[in-house]
């Protein structure tokens, strides 16, 4: 996999870690008991993106480092799957 490959992996995987860890410590304002008069009861309380992508950056590492290791380490490739479906020829 070149430089290219792996940022364009890396990216995907960033993302897709980002939809998933987003929810995760968020307090809505309904939770703090101050709803802001004008805004929904489950609008967050305040900002956490920071905190988000920081967690989001080293979980993503983590998995791109797991990817990277039976890839290029152990040799591992998407021939190495075994096939879920039988073989009709």
């Amino acid at each position: 996999m070149g430089w290219v490959s792996a940022i364009a992996v890396f990216f995907v995987i960033w993302w897709t870690v980002l939809f998933a860890i987003l929810p995760i410590g968020l307090r809505t304002q309904d939770d703090a008991g101050e709803v802001t008069l004008g805004t929904e009861a489950s609008a967050p309380r305040g900002p956490h993106m920071l905190r988000v992508a920081v967690l989001t950056t080293l979980v993503s590492l983590a998995i791109f480092a797991v990817l990277f290791v039976l890839t290029h380490v152990l040799g591992y490739g998407f021939d190495d799957i075994p096939r879920l479906t039988p073989d009709f020829e």
